[in-house]
């Protein structure tokens, strides 16, 4: 039975670049994707720029153009840097738009009619210069905790203490560098405290990892407590109704960007919406989040869609941080690799590769070793796997004109590739990616074993034993075609090359457990070239090179 499934991914921030931090999500979801389109599923995967906030405002405000110009700016790059790495989205949108606006609306009111909505006066931090109220990481002073000077009014750095603004010494307004004052103003909060029960039968392990369950656990045990959902002018984003010069706070309306951008794709392509979204819709909604906005997605963000009469997600996938060389991205170190950056030098596919071999169902951290990235890529995917191809289509296309032999020389080893196929699938099911990789590039090394037990090069020097070479040779490209195969949604360029040259679009997962024989392969090219260690070094020096000129013009 064919499954109908929705799939986002985090909305990217519109106010910098994408970086290879934010890739790993996006590549974990696009594997995922892929891999049910091949299953025969229909299943959809949107997403949108997150487009609102104080951040974009005050950044369009130092370049002096509009929200709007500098969002569609930043729209255009990000768009441009997923379709670089294969990231393929039905659709793209932003949460600044029309459907956004009314979603947003229609919540909040919904949420204010059922009496989820309280309304009170709170104290905050306010610049006297910009006549603006601070955030907290607008504020910076000395922490209340260790002394350590220039840190955040949320958390220091140093100490890793949380406080509030008001605890910071000598808080300075890191926009205007005045001393913030405090100021009263009426706020909206949304009763989180109201969905408490429906929020702990919810977080179970049917929807969600057990490492985010057990996290729960620990909001549940402090108390859920009030959120507030507003924000004073200026700001950018939508007006709340009713309360002029109130604006939804960005992380409200963010993950109803998600509902925002499946609307416009329906209203384009003719599809049900309500099919997805109403309480009563079959249909599997599936969210890939990081870790750090679990506190969103598992808690306000199911609260928000019950007590307005959606449904709610049927998982939440959370993955874990980037690390580079095992430490933090830098950008002293060169180590904060922007996607544009990485795309002048070195293959796309590689890093949706390498990220594939060390992404498992956790949440677990996942580091880009750059020395062990090169090594890896150049032994599995040109030493193995493209070398079988390589090894034997030299002789098919020059004995045989491209002609594979009407039967396999091992029949048995071929079968033995194919049962894994259900394996593979239900790893990839499971998001197992690494897993995925080691099984196939263990059938490569029995691949590449085969070749080496038949030796088709000497057999081809003795006389009469041209049906044996074609045999071995076709027997080695079916076993290259099905590993191809299983990896598709990894490497899905790479894949459609191979399919080019093996002159056979796959047209789902099953495709290739039915060798080609007795059929014509067009001449071989090189599908991967090895990774230059130098070319590694050169993204390192472009990053560098990159802080520099931004700290320079900054």
């Amino acid at each position: 039975m064919t499954r109908k499934i929705l799939v986002t991914s985090a909305l990217p921030y519109a106010n910098g670049p994408i970086h290879l931090g934010h890739l790993v999500e996006y590549i974990q979801t696009d594997i995922w994707v892929r891999f049910q389109r091949l299953q025969g599923n229909e299943c959809y995967y949107v997403c949108a720029d997150d487009a609102h906030g104080t951040p974009v405002m005050l950044k369009a405000r130092e370049q002096g153009i509009t929200p709007e110009e500098l969002i569609e700016r930043f729209a255009a790059e990000h768009q441009a840097d997923f379709a670089a790495f294969l990231v393929q989205f039905d659709n793209y949108y932003t949460t600044h738009s029309a459907e956004n606006r009314y979603f947003s609306t229609l919540i909040y009111e919904r949420l204010r009619a059922a009496g989820h909505i309280e309304r009170r006066e709170i104290t905050q931090a306010y610049d006297p210069q910009m006549h603006m109220f601070l955030p907290d990481r607008y504020i910076k002073g000395t922490c209340p905790r260790c002394r350590a000077a220039d840190q955040y009014g949320d958390n220091c750095e140093v100490c890793g203490a949380s406080y509030s603004p008001g605890e910071l010494m000598d808080p300075v307004s890191v926009i205007s560098g005045a001393r913030p004052i405090e100021r009263a103003s009426e706020h909206f909060f949304f009763r989180l405290q109201d969905f408490e029960t429906m929020l702990r039968e919810w977080a179970d392990p049917t929807h969600i990892q057990e490492e985010v369950a057990n996290k729960l656990k620990e909001w549940f045990e402090e108390g859920l407590k009030s959120w507030d959902i507003s924000r004073d002018a200026p700001y950018f984003g939508f007006e709340i109704p009713d309360a002029p010069n109130k604006y939804f706070y960005v992380w409200l309306d963010a993950p109803i960007g998600y509902m925002a951008s499946f609307k416009n794709f329906c209203d384009r392509e003719g599809l049900d919406f309500g099919a997805y979204w109403d309480r009563n819709s079959e249909a599997e909604l599936y969210h890939f989040i990081g870790k750090d906005i679990v506190y969103f997605h598992a808690l306000f963000w199911p609260a928000m869609l019950e007590g307005a009469g959606l449904r709610k997600p049927t998982r939440l996938f959370t993955h874990g941080f980037l690390t580079i060389n095992g430490q933090k991205m830098s950008k002293s170190r060169g180590t904060f690799i922007t996607a544009h950056t990485y795309l002048q030098h070195l293959n796309p596919e590689c890093l949706r590769y390498y990220f594939a071999a060390k992404l498992a169902s956790g949440v677990d951290d996942l580091d880009l070793n750059l020395e062990d990235f090169a090594q890896r890529v150049n032994a599995d995917l040109v030493g193995k796997l493209v070398n079988i191809a390589s090894r034997c289509a030299g002789f098919i296309e020059k004995r045989f004109a491209g002609r594979l032999s009407e039967t396999l020389a091992a029949p048995a080893l071929y079968r033995k590739f194919t049962a894994q196929g259900a394996r593979i699938a239900d790893l990839y099911e499971q998001r197992e990616y690494s897993r995925v990789v080691r099984e196939v590039m263990a059938l490569a090394d029995e691949a590449n074993q085969y070749i080496d037990e038949q030796k088709p090069w000497l057999l081809a020097k003795q006389a009469g034993q041209d049906d044996q070479v074609q045999m071995i040779c076709t027997m080695g490209i079916n076993l290259f075609r099905l590993l191809m195969a299983y990896l598709k949604p990894i490497l899905p360029r790479m894949a459609g090359d191979a399919e080019a040259f093996l002159n056979r679009p796959a047209r789902d997962w099953d495709d290739a457990s039915r060798p080609l024989l007795d059929h014509t392969v067009n001449p071989f090219t090189p599908l991967i070239t090895r990774i230059d260690r130098a070319n590694v070094e050169r993204v390192l020096d472009q990053s560098q090179e990159t802080l520099a000129q931004g700290a320079s013009s900054g």
